[in-house]
């Protein structure tokens, strides 16, 4: 599903990954770890398309990303990719389902069939009597639930997550790390995780560790 080969990126006088090479298969999940400042947001974000790599190739499900103009790129990524971050991002004057919808939207999804795909995903979450309440009305791991669904919307081959129970309390962060397998499993979906969350990683397919830049 991912294969990156020889990526580096340095910011300033700061070379962060030095020539790191990594292959995906498809349903597995996969969790980064290591020490702050070893480079794993940095590869999730080159991995995820969000920032550029400043030599080395990466394809995602057949597509060599260097090929695709801007345009294109935007359009792939948000057709194939999925993200869920430490903080949910979710838009504060939208409902739940509204936030669940936004990549469909963007996508041009037609508003019925958009909402029909939202109100599923929730409902699967354990959400579905959450649909029209806005953020603020949600507690922390409702919150990450939402944003779950948000990274599934457009049925992503792939989804990218930088930290995701980073931010909850312990209890919740073992619903979510659950939610993950369950979706891993009914779905054969593909995860990148990164995270500092050591029962996560032992429970993943595969614990690459990450030091100085690169895998050892």
């Amino acid at each position: 599903m991912v294969k990156a080969n020889n990526i580096h990126k340095s910011y300033g006088n700061v070379h962060v990954l030095k020539g790191v090479d990594v292959e995906i298969g498809k349903a597995e999940l996969v969790s980064i770890v290591g020490k702050s400042g070893a480079g794993k947001s940095t590869l999730l974000h080159i991995l995820g398309t969000l920032d550029n790599a400043d030599k080395g190739e990466i394809i995602i499900n057949g597509q060599s990303i260097g090929e695709l103009s801007p345009k294109e790129l935007a359009h792939f990524r948000n057709k194939n990719i999925g993200f869920i971050f430490q903080f949910h991002h979710l838009l504060p004057e939208f409902t739940a389902v509204e936030n669940v919808c936004i990549p469909a939207f963007i996508q041009k999804t037609n508003k019925a069939n958009a909402e029909k795909r939202a109100k599923e995903l929730l409902d699967y979450l354990g959400l579905s009597h959450r649909l029209d309440h806005k953020p603020t009305q949600l507690s922390g791991g409702e919150q990450q639930r939402v944003a779950v669904a948000r990274a599934l919307m457009n049925k992503p081959s792939i989804v990218f997550a930088d930290e995701p129970s980073g931010n909850l309390d312990s209890a919740t962060s073992k619903e979510l790390h659950q939610l993950l397998f369950d979706l891993k499993k009914d779905f054969q979906q593909t995860f990148i995780i990164v995270t500092h969350n050591e029962e996560l990683a032992g429970m993943s397919d595969r614990r690459l560790v990450m030091e100085d830049g690169k895998f050892i």
